[in-house]
């Protein structure tokens, strides 16, 4: 193995190279981007806001059964951005965590302790050489009976941490630099449907193209209706329009 190069230190997780790198983990981060989808989540005063692109592989794939937008309780929610085979297995098991502990302790699970198992889980990953980091950062919102809207990301590497705002996958690093100039106020409080739409429009910015309802999936969760809710075209053409009429 030639020093200074990735030959053979990408063959075991738990190998470090000369240079102090993990590439499996770094594979991991690539294969996020792979997918080519950008996700965005906004915080708002009484409410978090999340967009996905949607991308149907085949014309007679039924449009209903793609989605990238998840229930992981009552009051939670996530959008996962990568491989969606690792992000069903993500969520499957999270699922299960949010229902234990519901049962366990007879009220809704706190966001910030939900992503703290996800990452956890994921840090594990890259510990092991008989498993690997799975290829998917999964954006965790909800609504906390004491704390209001909460917003988490959790990456392959296992790290997690609360974002007013935040984006993950192919242009995530466009879409933050956007979000930063949006929200560079650090007062700045946004109502539900400002929520929604600066969502909506950091995602049209990145991509530099006007979408239509049916290629994006929108969810969100409020203070007064805190019930996980994916909204369905008409209620996404409706906040298009405002933005188009408000530009």
């Amino acid at each position: 193995m030639s020093r200074g190069s990735s030959a053979g230190y990408d063959r075991h997780i738990t190998i470090f190279s000369p240079e102090g790198r993990l590439y499996q983990v770094e594979y991991a981060f690539k294969a996020v981007k792979s997918t080519g989808i950008t996700s965005i989540a906004v915080r708002g005063k009484d409410c978090v806001c999340a967009i996905t692109q949607k991308k149907v592989s085949d014309k007679l794939v039924d449009p209903t059964s793609v989605s990238h937008m998840f229930r992981l309780a009552d009051n939670h929610g996530c959008v996962t951005t990568g491989s969606l085979m690792d992000a069903k297995l993500q969520v499957d098991q999270t699922r299960k965590e949010a229902a234990e502990f519901k049962f366990d302790h007879s009220y809704e699970i706190p966001v910030e302790y939900l992503a703290k198992q996800v990452a956890d889980r994921n840090q594990v990953y890259t510990q092991h050489a008989y498993i690997r980091p799975l290829g998917v950062v999964m954006i965790i919102f909800g609504v906390d009976e004491e704390k209001g809207p909460q917003l988490f990301r959790c990456d392959p590497a296992g790290y997690y941490v609360g974002f007013r705002a935040c984006a993950a996958g192919q242009k995530d690093q466009e879409a933050m630099n956007f979000l930063e100039k949006k929200l560079k106020n650090a007062e700045t409080e946004l109502d539900d449907n400002e929520t929604i739409q600066t969502a909506i429009l950091a995602l049209q910015t990145v991509l530099a193209a006007d979408f239509k309802p049916s290629e994006v999936e929108v969810s969100m969760v409020t203070t007064a209706k805190p019930r996980f809710t994916v909204l369905s075209e008409a209620e996404v053409e409706a906040h298009l329009t405002a933005i188009s009429e408000r530009d």
